[in-house]
């Protein structure tokens, strides 16, 4: 047998080397592999009931495609969980219809039902036309992503409410994960750094729980799913995203990574051992309703109105 075999099967010839592991993998190995790792992660963080009802986040990007086909296939062996995608329409021209397209066509494909809401609809404005009044007031303190990060969270969170859903599962790769943690070091935020887990705490009943069965697949393991199987997906960019810290972090790690193999996965078990520590050192936030949309908050207003209002004001 030739050392260009697959280590696992050892019958197909290998088209991926896993640095990390050191396994050369055959196409089917290595997505079965992928699947199994999905399972494996949902079982040890006990992220899914028997009879959960499933909202997966759905963008039309790689990540989130790869998850919702996955989490097709692992429904079979699951009957009584339901699956249903829901997919947010930020209102960015030129770039979202192409995303909706593409998830409206994988779920036909999936038989999966796809609820679709938006910025417009629940917010009274799109992303695009948001950015226009921060610009028109000369805000710079936060960029495009960050507004529709948190906008996003919340359009995310009501969705799921309205679809009756008992969880929502988001495409968080191991990258975006452990790109959050650095970003949460940096910037001093022990509460988000308590927060961000494989499966979240149910911190009030309005807060739909969120899982991530890809916190640990690398996210190129995760972008070659999906050549593999042939699952069609937008890889056109958000117009937006040049401005993210996120993507300063991201360019480090990917150094860093391909300097010291494994980095990712090693800050990912640093931060699930320190996690702990961290929840108990770090003050538990009083959730009450805002004043302004009912919506959960430790405030008087939540983030996301507190943001819709400071921007409504005049220049």
């Amino acid at each position: 047998m030739t050392s260009n075999y697959c280590t696992v099967c050892k019958k197909r010839e290998s088209f991926f080397y896993r640095k990390y592991s050191g396994q050369k993998l055959c196409r089917k190995c290595f997505s079965e592999s992928i699947e199994t790792k999905v399972r494996t992660t949902i079982t040890k963080h006990h992220m899914l009931k028997f009879d959960d009802k499933l909202a997966v986040a759905v963008s039309g990007g790689k990540d989130s495609l790869s998850l919702l086909h996955i989490l097709a296939k692992l429904q079979k062996h699951r009957p009584q969980t339901t699956l249903t995608a829901i997919t947010i329409d930020e209102g960015i021209k030129g770039y979202r219809d192409e995303a909706l397209d593409i998830a409206e066509k994988n779920c036909k494909t999936l038989k999966i039902p796809l609820y679709i809401t938006s910025f417009k609809e629940l917010f009274g404005l799109t992303l695009d036309e948001l950015i226009i009044k921060i610009q028109a007031q000369g805000q710079t303190e936060l960029t495009p992503c960050a507004y529709c990060g948190v906008l996003r969270r919340q359009a995310i969170n009501v969705a799921a409410r309205k679809i009756g859903a008992t969880k929502i599962a988001t495409a968080h790769t191991l990258d975006d994960e452990t790109q959050t943690a650095l970003m949460n070091i940096l910037r001093g935020d022990t509460t988000r750094l308590s927060k961000e887990k494989p499966i979240t705490n149910q911190a009030h009943p309005m807060f739909v729980r969120k899982i991530k069965p890809f916190c640990e697949i690398p996210e190129n393991e995760s972008a070659l799913y999906t050549y593999i199987k042939k699952i069609p997906f937008q890889d056109t960019p958000c117009p937006y995203a040049s401005d993210a810290l996120r993507n300063d972090i991201r360019t480090m790690l990917n150094y860093i990574e391909e300097k010291h193999v494994g980095t990712k996965f090693a800050i990912s078990r640093t931060m699930q051992r320190l996690r702990p520590t961290i929840e108990q050192i770090t003050t538990k936030e009083d959730f009450k309703t805002c004043k302004k949309c009912g919506e959960p908050t430790s405030q008087k207003l939540c983030k996301t109105c507190e943001m819709l209002q400071k921007i409504q004001q005049p220049p």
